[in-house]
């Protein structure tokens, strides 16, 4: 009898042909002994199981082989299939027993995706799927679940996969299912810079508004043994709180926007739980984390692929830049092209430098074909920063007034490893 549910504390669920990476790393964490949130995993059978159970097998096995249109037509009907029909009573019996055992303390629920294609080498798919915060009512939660499957269909998905050569046919979602964090501050972190450093990133409330390039985050970075180097505190204009399955934002006091929200102590703590995650992973590692009136909870961790640094060409030290927060990686020049609405996207040619206030997991599709991108808002840790790693495009995010100062149709350098933008005059 094939296992759809499995507790992050059983040993099969550290498997991510079982559970996907992202559900199977927090297993490898929580069975460590490291504070995480706990919770169970929705596997792979359990996905393939409620495809039977709908009759859409044969519509997966005709995708790949299909032209364009017809595959489109397919990923229509097989996400609208998934999202629509009711779980098969297999699955949402012990699905629903865990559920509410898990919320017999009264705590709200998240269901976040899980494929097992997500957090390889060259395609982290951050960003590109779905989760699902502060959920407490049965029918939003199963409708969750359901959409975390369907996610593995949705049009910017398969975009994403088809840049990587990879298809939904052949792949599978796990979901990961687990209480909400009561978080006071959320971020991310980076087991090693290229400088080597560790770094963290920290905002109010929950991580949403660093994943999704809301605000400029604080910048804290310390030394690969643990001492704290520097404290950067960002501009953290509002925190995001979660009911009915939505993060929604909030504004921050006046006096907190610009005030750091972890102690010289607390940063170091959380620093010495980055060393442990990128021990326990064998290499560099990224992570998200958030921190409630208990404690540390660490909410993710993913390989990370550390770039050297690239020393620019003397001639662009002479022009003015702008300082903000470095994805990571590499460094490029083109056409500045500022973009204050999506509309205009249509402007940016292959090659340019991307200039916007937000850069969002919506600005995904175009990474393709810029040579950098600079925005006002984000840190190193968002998903935008974590997809440019992976795609070797220069990014620095968190610079002050970017769309106003840099000028539009200059040329302009991107640096995305010593966090510098400059522009010829």
């Amino acid at each position: 009898m094939p296992a759809f549910i499995l507790p992050l504390s059983d040993p099969r669920a550290v498997d991510p042909e079982q559970v996907g990476p992202k559900a199977a790393n927090l297993a490898s964490l929580t069975q460590a002994g490291l504070p995480t949130p706990g919770g169970f995993a929705l596997t792979a059978d359990a996905y393939w199981h409620q495809v039977r159970s709908l009759g859409i097998e044969q519509m997966i096995k005709d995708y790949a082989p299909s032209d364009i249109p017809t595959s489109r037509r397919l990923s229509i009907a097989i996400r609208l299939a998934i999202y629509e029909k009711p779980i098969a009573p297999e699955i949402a019996e012990p699905l629903l027993a865990a559920w509410h055992a898990q919320r017999a303390d009264g705590s709200s629920g998240a269901v976040r995706s899980s494929a097992l294609i997500e957090d390889r080498r060259g395609a982290n798919f951050a960003g590109q799927f779905e989760s699902f915060l502060g959920l407490t009512d049965e029918t939003e939660f199963l409708t969750a679940v359901r959409a975390c499957w369907a996610a593995l269909w949705t049009s910017h998905a398969r975009r994403y996969m088809d840049n990587n050569d990879l298809s939904p046919a052949e792949t599978a979602m796990g979901v990961l299912i687990q209480p909400v964090v009561a978080a006071r501050a959320s971020g991310g972190g980076l087991s090693e810079t290229a400088e080597g450093n560790m770094l963290i990133s920290a905002t109010w409330g929950l991580g949403s508004a660093i994943a999704q390039g809301e605000v400029v985050p604080d910048r804290i970075v310390l030394s690969k043994t643990g001492f704290l180097r520097t404290v950067d505190a960002g501009r953290k204009n509002h925190r995001d709180t979660c009911a009915h399955g939505v993060s929604a934002p909030e504004r921050v006091p006046k006096e907190m926007v610009s005030e750091p929200c972890l102690t010289p102590g607390e940063a170091v703590t959380l620093g010495r739980l980055l060393r442990k995650c990128e021990q326990l992973a064998g290499g560099p590692v990224e992570i998200e984390w958030a921190m409630d009136e208990n404690g540390f909870k660490l909410l993710q961790s993913r390989p990370l692929h550390v770039e050297a640094p690239i020393v620019p060409d003397e001639i662009w030290l002479r022009h003015p830049g702008l300082n903000g927060h470095p994805a990571g990686i590499g460094w490029g020049s083109g056409r500045a092209v500022v973009v204050n609405c999506e509309c205009e996207l249509a402007r940016v040619a292959p090659g340019d430098v991307l200039v916007t206030k937000v850069a969002g997991p919506a600005l995904s599709h175009i990474l393709s074909q810029v040579s950098g991108v600079v925005a006002e808002l984000g840190g190193s840790t968002s998903h935008m920063a974590s997809l440019a790693r992976e795609r070797g495009i220069p990014m620095v995010l968190g610079v002050l007034d970017a769309t106003r100062k840099i000028p539009d149709g200059v040329m302009c350098a991107v640096d995305g490893v010593s966090g510098v933008v400059r522009w010829q005059r």
